[in-house]
């Protein structure tokens, strides 16, 4: 018998209720199928709440302290090891197609940038370069979020390929020609979409595997719905701005929680004493403002129609996975492919008061959709509460296909949970959020009822009772009802950390 093929489906910046099978203001039919023909895993983490240390962590089956790809900007340096690698030598063929995002868009000597100016957009040098890249065989990459100018690689080529010769009429100067001012509806026609280019690309890859017989590992990484808040028609009317929940701040949230958590909600705040540099999306400063457009602020019907246009963003990818998924059954190899749709990290729309990603460990940022299908072997139309972390895919797809886990991994093996013959592989998660060069420094360790979260040379910090405060509303980091459970969960916390020290070489002399 093959042994299974490993097909990971991922979006970008997705919040964790946002599949209409449990979300009914949002339609996503291909998404719903494999909540009915799977398993949801409710309580699955992100290592890191940013791109590159979550990605880094998905193919290293490390955390970002460990692999070394901390913070966004860093790079994942080529000696890493990664689960492509010991797919290739398992006989396994190995893709990524679409957003990649190991490495930063500044390259130096020292730590040269494949996804980096000028390489980014030297279309020469993509027209023959598909790998080896990071243990994948084949790789066809893009960089962009919707309108940015990083525009280039695979995707540029695809553009061109398929008769678009002014795609540069729909990305941000200097590269494109684009009017900076354009919000919500982006012009580009959907067939020239990365969505459509994701899709058609994966779909080719499974058709060559499929033919000649060979097993695969292929990552399908798509771009949205992460900001820029862009979407083609029709798709940037789908959802009524009025009909949709909105979420808010809840007035004196904010009140027992550190310092800066109500600083984003002031009209001039100053975060000079955590050396703010001014990359704020990423830090504090613009969880508030979030400026978008020519916007310095959002307005209140920006707060809701960018919800909108959200949900049209994940419901147009929604349509391109189902023809991904379509494509498995046409090939007649759906019941031998593992499919696991997840994201990266998650997002903030307005919970807390919030915009973006960053700083900020609520389960709105870390806690992630977690669909995973393997017709008749991973129970269909079940929930399980086991927790899962992304550092546990590596391991985790290793196990299923019968190839040895590295023990420089650190990720849980969830082979016995996804089949349902356990109830859980881990009792915690742990996620980490660093930002240099300010003093954003923060991890959490969560549980099955609690989330106690640390920051670097603070005394502050906050604590959740996820079971009676699910909306995490109230901080009892300080409760004096709390302090033998904030000790308890701070030694638990230290152990996590000690905890994620990779495996030990067995042990084979007495002395």
């Amino acid at each position: 018998m093959r042994k299974p093929n490993i097909l990971l489906i991922t979006s970008d910046q997705q919040h964790w209720d946002t599949l209409g099978a449990f979300n009914r203001e949002i339609h996503t039919p291909n998404l719903d199928r494999l909540v009915r023909e799977g398993t949801v895993f409710n309580r699955a983490y992100c290592p890191n709440p940013t791109c590159t240390p979550s990605r880094s962590s998905i193919i290293t089956g490390t955390y970002p302290s460990q692999h070394g790809a901390w913070t966004l900007g860093t790079k994942l340096m080529e000696d890493r090891h990664t689960v492509g690698e010991d797919f290739k030598q398992a006989g396994y063929k190995t893709a990524l197609v679409g957003k990649a995002h190991f490495q930063p868009l500044k390259s130096t000597e020292e730590y040269p940038s494949l996804e980096a100016y000028p390489t980014l957009q030297d279309l020469d040098f993509w027209r023959t370069f598909h790998g080896p890249f990071y243990g994948f065989d084949h790789a066809e990459l893009a960089r962009n979020h919707t309108n940015e100018a990083h525009v280039g690689q695979h995707y540029a080529l695809w553009m061109e390929e398929k008769g678009c010769a002014n795609w540069r009429d729909y990305f941000l100067p200097p590269t494109g020609n684009m009017d900076p001012s354009t919000t919500y509806k982006w012009p580009i026609p959907e067939e020239y979409h990365y969505n459509t280019w994701i899709a058609e690309r994966t779909n080719a890859l499974m058709e060559d595997y499929a033919a000649d017989r060979e097993s695969f590992f292929l990552w399908s990484s798509f771009f949205d719905p992460h900001p820029e808040y862009l979407v083609p028609e029709p798709w940037d009317t789908m959802y009524d701005p009025d009909s949709l929940t909105i979420p808010t701040m809840v007035p004196g949230e904010h009140d027992g929680n550190p310092p800066h958590f109500g600083m984003t909600q002031e009209d001039r705040p100053d975060f000079s004493a955590w050396r703010e540099t001014g990359q704020g999306i990423h830090g504090y400063r613009s969880h508030h403002y979030y400026e978008y457009g020519e916007r310095k602020k959002l307005t209140d019907y920006d707060k809701k129609k960018l919800v909108a246009v959200y949900y049209g963003m994940i419901s147009m990818m929604d349509k391109y996975i189902g023809k991904i998924l379509d494509k498995l059954d046409e090939l007649g190899i759906a019941d031998n492919t593992i499919v696991v749709f997840t994201t990266d990290h998650g997002h903030f729309f307005g919970q807390h008061g919030l915009q973006a990603k960053g700083g900020f460990h609520y389960e709105d940022l870390i806690k992630l959709p977690f669909l995973v299908r393997y017709p008749g072997q991973v129970p269909a139309g079940r929930q399980s509460e086991a927790i899962q972390s992304l550092v546990d895919l590596a391991p985790t797809f290793l196990s299923f296909c019968g190839i040895p886990v590295p023990n420089v991994m650190t990720g849980v093996d969830q082979k016995r949970v996804w089949l349902g013959e356990s109830e859980r592989a881990r009792d915690h998660a742990i996620c980490e959020f660093r930002h240099e060069p300010t003093t954003i420094h923060q991890k959490t360790y969560v549980d099955e009822r609690y989330k106690i979260t640390v920051y670097y040379n603070q005394t502050y910090g906050e604590l959740f009772d996820l079971q009676e405060d699910p909306q995490e509303l109230k901080n009892r980091w300080n409760d004096p009802a709390y302090a033998g459970l904030k000790s308890e969960l701070l030694l638990k916390y230290i152990w996590a950390e000690l905890g994620k020290e990779p495996m030990p070489m067995p042990r084979i002399w007495g002395a």
